[in-house]
């Protein structure tokens, strides 16, 4: 037999997956640069989904997000431009910051559709939008959102994740659980409804748990029935055998976890079998909406073709966080907001998909006393432009898209409502009064849940990371109530 003699460096070269990294691993382990959590005020914590005390009295205990991929027009919806209408057809006097060159004209666009000022506080609404206009008085309006970027997934991930177009982040959603935990232990603690279209442009990125442990990452249910598959155990293995099961089963992944403590994937994987059990009663009854009244069913359309599929998602939205889901969110499949032709069309199409059941979860929550507590979100990851996209055929022309101004609304969470805040400029391209970025948004929903943003964060390869990553990002006082 040929045996081959190894110098030391050789031996460490060869086995580089070996000893090698064990060496580094226990090395890095001494000098703490290995992932670990900074936890609120505490540094020993294990990874779980138990309810937690903020370091500070919080508002909201809640969120409910509803994402709108693709950029909502604000010209055409909730900011009105009177000097774009006046100049519609004209060249914008300025420079035009494009997503893609030559796309785009610089024709002004005037909206074709009329603005009325809403509710006792007198915000002008698009006449699009009559279900928000409905709740104007309980909604801030932000109309200075920028993230300084045109294109889709570099403004989604500066929203979910902090930085603009850097992938392995995770999503605020992420973040609260990790912070928080839930205050219910028989479901997922951030679910994701999904849209029977498909997933949202960035697909998964959207609801990713990033470096923190994968028990943060976002549960998705089905977008049809069931929304959750094998609920029910097998005939012979309900009952009491059922429980024997579970039972040893536990006692067997303990003592595993015990011989291998600090693995966060073991602790998730544990964490989810043991939720999966409990979901069994609690999932079934959460998403059942049959016990929901006639009038709940119309106040979010449910009986209406057109908003029957996104109210019912609405009313499961609002029938989780009543049972402690902490962070729940809603996409749409693609990106159905991104105008860029067609916009007549396709405008008031999805305005009447989504306002009206956007509005009575707002109503809903507000009328069962949950509005204080929850923090309703809805907006798209850019805006669009007030020149137009296709100049030469003016019936089926649309805009391009921009973030350098845009428009979200919050509702809830002690929020204060019935108020706008910040202003585009007279065309609405870009933000120019009381400008907000995306990392202002997440240092001030943060707050509301009692927590500082730059005091919750993760040692990830030796650096302390946070939902803002370190940039400069202020809590948005002014629309507090």
């Amino acid at each position: 037999m040929n045996m081959k003699r190894l110098t030391r460096r050789g031996f460490l070269t060869e086995n580089a997956m070996g000893i090698g990294s064990l060496a580094l691993a226990c090395l890095l382990n001494d000098e703490k640069a290995l992932g670990s959590p900074r936890l609120l005020p505490k540094d020993e914590v294990h990874f779980d989904l138990k309810p937690k005390v903020p370091p500070f009295a919080p508002k909201a205990k809640a969120m409910i997000s509803l994402f709108q991929h693709g950029g909502p027009s604000h010209v055409d919806l909730t900011d009105p431009k009177p000097e774009l209408t006046k100049q519609d057809g004209k060249d914008y006097p300025g420079e035009v910051t494009f997503s893609f060159v030559n796309r785009a004209s610089k024709k002004l666009l005037g909206s074709p559709w009329k603005f009325e000022k809403r509710g006792e506080c007198g915000t002008e609404i698009s006449e699009l939008l009559p279900g928000l206009a409905e709740i104007v008085d309980d909604v801030c309006l932000v109309r200075s959102m920028h993230t300084g970027a045109n294109g889709h997934e570099v403004s989604i991930r500066y929203f979910h994740g902090g930085i603009p177009g850097v992938l392995g982040r995770p999503t605020i959603g992420s973040w609260l659980c990790y912070g928080l935990g839930s205050e219910c232990q028989e479901l997922p603690a951030y679910l994701v409804l999904t849209d029977p279209d498909g997933h949202p442009v960035d697909g998964v990125t959207n609801w990713s748990n990033g470096f923190l442990p994968p028990l943060y990452q976002g549960t998705v249910l089905r977008p049809k029935e069931p929304r959750i598959f094998n609920l029910n155990a097998p005939p012979a293995l309900q009952g009491d055998v059922q429980q024997h099961n579970l039972a040893f089963l536990d006692e067997l992944n303990r003592r595993h976890l015990e011989e291998h403590p600090g693995e966060a994937d073991l602790e998730a994987r544990i964490a989810s079998y043991e939720l999966a059990a409990a979901m069994q009663m609690s999932a079934r009854e959460a998403l059942d909406i049959s016990q929901e009244s006639k009038e709940t069913f119309q106040l979010y359309g449910i009986d209406d073709p057109a908003t029957r599929e996104y109210g019912t998602r609405c009313l499961i939205a609002r029938r989780l966080v009543e049972r402690g889901v902490r962070f729940v969110q809603l996409f749409l499949g693609g990106q159905p907001w991104d105008t860029h032709t067609g916009i007549k069309g396709a405008l008031p199409a999805i305005c009447r998909r989504t306002d009206k059941p956007a509005a009575a979860l707002v109503k809903d929550l507000k009328q069962r006393g949950m509005l204080e507590s929850t923090i309703v979100h809805w907006g798209g990851e850019i805006g669009r432009l007030p020149v137009t996209e296709g100049a030469s055929d003016p019936t089926n022309c649309g805009r391009d898209h921009n973030g350098q101004g845009f428009s979200i609304w919050l509702a809830g969470g002690g929020i204060r409502g019935g108020q706008t805040y910040g202003e585009t400029d007279e065309f609405g391209h870009r933000a120019v009064t009381n400008i907000v970025t995306p990392n202002d948004l997440q240092a001030t929903i943060l707050h509301q849940f009692g927590i500082d943003h730059a005091k919750l964060t993760f040692l990830q390869n030796g650096r302390e990371e946070a939902l803002t990553a370190g940039r400069q990002a202020r809590v948005i006082n002014e629309i507090l109530a």
